[in-house]
């Protein structure tokens, strides 16, 4: 164990007891996780607004390289780190946005805090040396993966992490887990359980009426005040017990001392309490829909779906799609799209469905068909997708929107759900037609267009046939498309190592390594721009920079199979075998039925001399990759060493059927020419000599010349 603790037992006094037992260092800093305080990050910003603005006023460089993750996750401190560059955001009208992060943004950005702590917390005299998160069944996924994170990479010594919750086993989050905080806890942290203690059971509700006690009074307002997070059952009994309007004028009140919080620059409450109470209170249509909305809104623009589509829910909760149908229907397809990028498709399908039974718009029914060809086409898992109903959904949002009346729109909408039918032709192998549809919508939305309307989408399109070109191979035009779509949305980092990734296939390795450079100032801590540097800087001989990425992008995700396998292959060329399978194996930890990782564990094991547990990897590899010619290669070898020429040359032929290689070449006339088999060997020899100049290859071409002219003789 790490030194962290996990803390489970009913009702927080009991969980505050056991927590007091423990003997923690100090001092200790208490944040509550609940998501209905703030939203996402609720206890990683509790943290950091205590700490951070003495940090980053002592430590302008922290501010520099943590700007982007430290006002994501807590808005406060905004005014104290560089701005973002909004680009395209800032040409767009109101309500336009040009794409919205990965699933996988909060990951980075929870990455991205836990550096900063492991930077600023040494120099910190009068930081605190205990962190106890309180309610952490009730926190949002972005503190879950804060958490996780935290667990595994800070040390006890500096941060003793204590992490508290009610008896029940912690769920895993609806949808695809980024990291998983139960696991972080089983694998870093210390349980600490404890019962219910005697008198703790609730009791019945307690009279609030006209003539109820003060007491009763007086605990359900405080339960009201603290946001209604107290897990005690008598405040929340006694809030139970009053009328309606008694609840609402509370949560009324507490709304306007949390309005003139946020006033003074508590503005991370608009996230969480601040609508959570408007939508309870006398106004919720007006006022609480409104503050749900701004939140909605900030949340799904940083790209924290789980909590953008529970804003959702909970604004629908009050809303009529009878009496306010544009209101409802916001709502309902934000919270379809945000659970759709989530992770969560099903859920999406079900709103989607929902949708369409309560309206008879047409623009409407548009908007949902081309979503739900959008599930089939990309969110749905790989098993499940499905191009003929992808297809069929899109071109019903298509001819819909053929038939707009608004000019305008009716050309918008033609080409957005066109952009829709390219991907599902990319999907079908028909890229050449893919290319059709969106360079036929730029030239129509520059042709009917105004100039400066929907900007974002003609960035849009440009992005998708940069992807397209890609895939298709064009990289030099896929190249001119991230020019035209840099120059409007130069802070988006994904442009930078897409471009890097078509520069590495071009062979421009040292351009590649500048804009996977760029990705890294432009986004927190990002496994896959580390590896992806690591490779190219291998690729110009520069093991030592290379392995330094790819330590970084497994201190990242540890198991990263190809920063594994990256990080094995030079270890193993400067001779420390070991060493690379150690990275191996902790790859093959994470992803036991990677190919290229057992095969190069068969590789390693070969050369210990552990020939049956290299032969078992092999076969592994094989099994899970059959067309994987270093797999063959190797076992062609340890059969050569067997002595099975015959089955040496059989693994051997399979291996250059796979990839003509030249070292496969030159082993496999090595087999030849043991076997007497002179002219094969040669043949493998000069093939080997040409593409590398070998002398070894000269020399062995020779000797089997010369023998081959003997046996004629």
């Amino acid at each position: 164990m790490s030194g962290h603790y996990w803390i489970s037992a009913p009702h927080s006094r009991r969980r505050e007891r056991l927590r007091d037992a423990l003997g923690l260092p100090g001092p200790s800093l208490t944040a509550d996780a609940h998501r209905r305080l703030r939203g996402p990050y609720t206890a990683a910003g509790t943290l950091l607004r205590e700490i951070a603005p003495e940090i980053l006023r002592a430590r302008p460089d922290l501010a520099d390289r943590h700007y982007i993750e430290l006002q994501q996750s807590t808005h406060e401190l905004t005014p104290l780190v560089p701005p973002l560059v909004r680009g395209v955001q800032e040409q767009s009208s109101a309500g336009e946005i040009s794409r919205y992060p990965a699933r996988l943004h909060s990951l980075r950005v929870a990455h991205g805090l836990v550096e900063f702590l492991l930077a600023a917390l040494p120099d910190v005299t009068d930081a605190p040396r205990t962190l106890v998160v309180t309610n952490v069944e009730h926190a949002d996924v972005t503190d879950q993966e804060f958490l996780a994170v935290a667990l595994r990479r800070i040390p006890a010594k500096l941060l003793t992490i204590v992490v508290c919750s009610g008896p029940e086993p912690l769920r895993e989050p609806p949808g695809e887990v980024s990291v998983s905080l139960p696991d972080a806890l089983a694998a870093y942290a210390t349980p600490v359980t404890g019962p219910a203690e005697p008198g703790t059971e609730p009791d019945a509700a307690p009279s609030t009426g006209a003539g109820a006690p003060a007491e009763a009074r007086r605990a359900a307002r405080a339960f009201v005040d603290g946001d209604c997070v107290d897990d005690e059952p008598g405040p929340a009994a006694a809030y139970a017990a009053l009328t309606p309007s008694e609840r609402a004028a509370l949560h009324e009140r507490r709304a306007g001392e949390l309005a003139e919080r946020v006033e003074a620059g508590e503005t991370s409450l608009r996230l969480g309490a601040l609508p959570y109470h408007l939508l309870r209170g006398t106004d919720p249509v007006g006022a609480g829909v409104a503050a749900a909305r701004r939140a909605l809104d900030h949340c799904k623009y940083l790209g924290f779906y789980h909590v953008s589509a529970e804003i959702s829910e909970a604004a629908r909760a009050v809303l009529s799609a009878e009496e306010h149908p544009d209101t409802w229907w916001y709502f309902i397809r934000e919270a379809s799209a945000c659970l759709a990028a989530g992770g969560r498709p099903d859920e999406s399908a079900a709103l989607q469905h929902e949708a369409r039974t309560r309206t008879l718009s047409a623009t409407h029914h548009m908007k949902l068909a081309y979503e739900t060809g959008m599930l089939y086409a990309r969110h749905y898992p790989p098993e499940r997708r499905d191009e003929g109903l992808a297809r069929a959904w899109v071109n019903q949002a298509i001819s819909i929107s053929d038939l707009l009346r608004d000019p305008d729109e009716r050309a918008f909408f033609s080409v957005f759900n066109r952009n829709g039918l390219a991907l599902v032709e990319v999907r079908a192998g028909r890229p050449d037609e893919a290319l059709r549809l969106l360079d036929e919508g730029i030239e129509r939305l520059d042709r009917e267009l105004g100039l400066g309307k929907r900007s974002w989408h003609r960035t849009g399109l440009r992005y998708n046939r940069a992807q397209v070109n890609t895939m298709s191979g064009r990289l030099t035009e896929a190249l001119e498309d991230y020019a035209e779509i840099l120059a409007a949305d130069e802070g988006f980092s994904d442009h930078y190592f897409n471009r890097g990734v078509i520069l590495r296939k071009l062979g421009r390795a040292e351009e590649a390594i500048d804009e996977f450079t760029r990705t890294l100032r432009l986004e927190p801590p990002f496994p896959e721009a580390y590896y992806n540097r690591g490779d190219a800087r291998l690729e110009l001989g520069d093991a030592e920079g290379a392995l330094a990425d790819f330590d970084r992008a497994l201190e990242l995700e540890p198991g990263h199979p190809e920063a594994s396998l990256g990080r094995a292959g030079i270890l193993a060329d400067l001779g420390d075998t070991s060493a690379a399978l150690e990275s191996v194996t902790g790859g093959l930890a994470e992803h036991p039925e990677h190919p290229y990782l057992l095969s190069l564990r068969g590789r390693l094991l070969a050369e210990e001399g552990d020939v049956s547990a290299a032969r078992e990897a092999l076969e592994a590899a094989l099994r899970n990759d059959p067309e994987l010619a270093e797999a063959w290669a190797v076992r062609a070898e340890l059969a050569y060493l067997d002595g099975d020429l015959d089955l040496s040359v059989t693994d051997f032929d399979r291996a250059v059927a796979l990839a003509d290689r030249a070292d496969f070449r030159f082993n496999r006339g090595v087999v030849h020419e043991a076997a007497g088999r002179y002219g094969e060997a040669a043949a493998d020899f000069e093939v080997a000599l040409a593409a590398t100049g070998d002398p070894e290859a000269r020399s062995h071409l020779d000797s089997c010349l010369r023998a081959a002219g003997q046996a004629r003789a």
